[in-house]
């Protein structure tokens, strides 16, 4: 049996849908905070079983029977969230899984300003010593281009911090892909990247988006302490704000520059890419 956390939620969500289509029904079993938002799986015929992150008992008992175990990563940033990584760990090892599966971050490596950096590569280490095979699923960022580019399409410029080559991966495909190893008959151990094929900046997404739109769409650097100032003043608290910089930051020092071309592998086809997202969010 495979069974997938987090499985209410937008990447654990979409790598169940996929998984429906590659494995039995009953070969697949959710574990969720709320089992009331999985009834739509459980009328499909998903084991639904209640745990969280917080309840170490639930979650032996919600990944009971399970061969692999998805572990979604949690994004709480007022939780001791390695804490909570470490107690889902020990439920699933505890539960007799075979392999571990964690969603952890593309470029997550030492050195990395970004604080959540740190919180997937101590994931991994407790991954690594947990006794069991594991593998880390370094995913590119998926989050909306909105969120790093700001609102362009209003505006028509790109006024953020200075940056670096990302590659700006699709959620879609990436839940695709997780389910295709889940799936599949090919062992994954320790981390991989899934990122789209190819990185690129907000001078490249700034021309991407002047091409479809056929306006110019400018690319404005801001002082990291300008942006900041302005983030505030449009409601953001400073601390989100900060530690939104410290993404910026990190891809200008290179740390998501790397691009991968396992996704296309996975996926058999060319993931979307940045152009086609940008596209994508015109239309709407």
């Amino acid at each position: 049996m495979i069974v997938v956390t987090g499985a209410t939620g937008g990447l654990g969500g979409a790598t169940v849908e996929h998984l429906l289509k590659r494995v039995p029904t009953d070969q697949i079993g959710v574990s969720v905070r709320e089992v009331a938002k999985a009834q739509h799986l459980a009328d499909r015929g998903v084991r639904v079983r209640q745990g969280s992150y917080e309840e170490p008992a639930a979650l032996r008992d919600s990944f009971a029977g399970a061969d692999q175990v998805l572990l979604v990563s949690g994004n709480d940033p007022t939780a001791d969230m390695v804490h909570l990584h470490r107690n889902a760990i020990d439920a699933a090892v505890a539960a007799g899984a075979r392999r571990i599966l964690y969603t952890s971050q593309h470029g997550a490596v030492p050195g990395n300003p970004y604080p959540a950096s740190d919180i997937h590569r101590a994931t991994e280490a407790l991954l690594a010593d947990c006794g069991v095979a594991w593998t880390a699923l370094r995913n590119g960022a998926y989050g909306p281009l909105d969120q790093v580019l700001g609102p362009w399409q209003r505006t028509g410029e790109i006024a953020q911090p200075a940056d670096g080559p990302v590659p700006y991966t699709d959620r879609g495909d990436v839940a695709e892909a997780v389910a295709v190893i889940l799936a599949g008959d090919r062992s994954f151990d320790g981390p991989v990247n899934l990122t789209a094929p190819t990185a690129v900046t907000f001078d490249d997404l700034a021309t991407i988006a002047s091409d479809l739109t056929g306006r110019t769409v400018k690319r404005i650097v801001l002082d990291d302490e300008q942006w900041v100032a302005e983030q505030l003043m449009s409601g953001v608290p400073e601390q989100a704000a900060r530690f939104m910089l410290t993404w910026y930051q990190a891809s200008r020092a290179g740390y998501f520059a790397e691009a991968d071309p396992l996704l296309a592998q996975l996926l058999g086809r060319e993931p979307r890419s940045a152009a086609d997202r940008l596209a994508a969010d015109i239309a709407t």
